[in-house]
């Protein structure tokens, strides 16, 4: 299932009790079916973004037995799969309005949303309009108060690319690790006052994105040399410049040929060292 959303209500796509999350809604619509409909606790996701983070392309898979109609009969399109169109309509239907199924299908043997990707794109967005950011962005765009260079904050990026130990722009966890291919990080401005930055890796560990993104800034403002975030990365420990959520976009997930799903969910599960 593609899946789109406004982060801004949500604590994050993780289920929690008491909150209002991505993952809860989604699977309350999922199971929200007529007799005949089996839907599983929970959906595997290609990205777990944070609390206010969005999300225009984000992949989610889920085992289900297909939908049956009142006669018993499980509606088929022409060529003989199941209407996932139909069964998109209806939880839209059942979603709030900041959560929608852009698309579904059946999934390809050996599929797996979170470990069958080799590579997650996201994008931030600033304004450094000396007003601040327009109020119809306001959401989905960081106001930054002073001018930004993205020459300085390109140029700054480079020495982050890579395959490298990431942890002093990750959020630490008791498992896990923190070496991480980062593919892009390219900034442009696309307006006068309005830029962004495109950035991809084959995966993200927690609070990556914003954390590179918080150092870049300083860099683009002129408050750190441009040296400073390859400094940081080497020194591998975490600093406090991390950009706020509601600037972030994951904008889509890549997938190898459905030949190489399964070999490539094996190979993300295999905790990786630093080279």
């Amino acid at each position: 299932m593609d899946v789109s959303y406004d982060g801004t209500d949500f604590s994050g796509w993780a289920r929690q009790p008491g909150r209002r999350t991505v993952q809860g809604v989604l699977e309350e619509a999922l199971q929200r079916q007529p007799p005949g409909a089996s839907v599983p606790k929970s959906v595997v996701v290609a990205g777990r973004t944070d609390a206010g983070v969005h999300a225009s392309g984000q992949v989610v898979h889920v085992d289900v037995v297909p939908l049956a109609d009142s006669s018993g009969r499980i509606p088929v399109s022409p060529e003989g799969i199941p209407d996932l169109a139909r069964m998109a309509g209806r939880w839209n239907r059942l979603l709030p309005g900041d959560v929608r199924v852009l698309g579904a299908r059946v999934a390809p043997a050996g599929f797996d949303a979170r470990f069958s990707a080799i590579r997650r794109h996201y994008r931030y967005r600033v304004s450094d309009a000396p007003w601040g950011v327009d109020p119809l962005r306001r959401n989905d765009t960081l106001a930054w108060n002073r001018p930004l260079s993205t020459d300085a904050m390109n140029s700054a990026a480079v020495a982050l690319l890579g395959l490298q130990d990431f942890a002093a722009y990750c959020k630490q966890r008791d498992t896990g690790t923190t070496i991480r291919e980062l593919q892009r990080l390219e900034w442009r401005r696309i307006d006068e006052h309005l830029l962004e930055v495109e950035v991809s890796a084959d995966a993200f560990c927690h609070s990556m994105v914003r954390s590179l993104v918080g150092a870049l800034l300083l860099v683009g403002d002129g408050r750190r040399a441009g040296t400073w975030p390859a400094e940081v990365l080497a020194s591998g420990v975490r600093d406090s410049a991390v950009a706020p959520a509601h600037g972030l976009t994951l904008t889509a997930v890549d997938y190898p040929p459905d030949a190489e799903l399964a070999a490539r969910a094996e190979q993300t599960r295999n905790v990786r060292t630093s080279p």
